[in-house]
């Protein structure tokens, strides 16, 4: 007797793993962040937040690229815009995660203008980069092993959160930058 599985079920471990995987990266995030002691400071490595935000408008210019070609059912043009979207985002990571290990956090000033707004921009942009993490997993996976139904459903979701975090990544920078003066 040959039993057949739905093509959704063999889906279910590789989500899992993605899961399982953003939740580690995440929790690693604030560990660092907020936990662990910055390495000494170094001003050899003080161009990495300009870094991080060119890193994520790069992102955001190849995902605006990305949505462009898909629109125009350029599938491999599509392809190649995202997954160089892809690249840019996971090299801010690298770059976020070694600044943050040798410099720690680095706050807005108390008493400096647009604090009011600066806060809840910033709140969001974590908030929403921390589900966009799974979802853009999600999306490549599907993506990638053909599910394209299931990308198109996800990557409607995916999309504005992915460009929303990589926007206001580079917005929190500069905004931050000009309170340090």
């Amino acid at each position: 007797m040959t039993t057949t599985v739905a093509p959704q079920s063999s889906t279910r471990p590789a989500i899992a793993a993605i899961l399982v995987v953003s939740a580690a990266a995440t929790l690693f995030l604030f560990w660092l962040i907020y936990i662990h002691p910055a390495a000494a400071a170094s001003t050899d490595f003080a161009f990495l937040p300009a870094l991080n935000a060119v890193l994520n408008g790069l992102s955001a210019t190849a995902l605006l690229i990305g949505y462009t070609f898909i629109r125009a059912h350029r599938i491999k043009a599509h392809r190649a815009a995202m997954i160089t979207a892809f690249g840019f985002s996971t090299l801010f990571l690298v770059s976020y995660i070694l600044h943050h290990a040798l410099h720690g956090d680095v706050r807005y000033p108390p008493h400096a203008a647009l604090r009011s707004l600066y806060l809840p921009l910033l709140a969001s942009h974590i908030v929403l980069a921390v589900i966009a993490l799974p979802l853009v997993l999600v999306t490549f996976f599907f993506s990638l092993s053909g599910r394209i139904p299931q990308h198109r459903k996800v990557a409607r979701w995916t999309f504005p959160l992915w460009l929303y975090v990589s926007v206001t990544g580079v917005i929190t920078y500069v905004m931050l930058r000009l309170a340090q003066g």
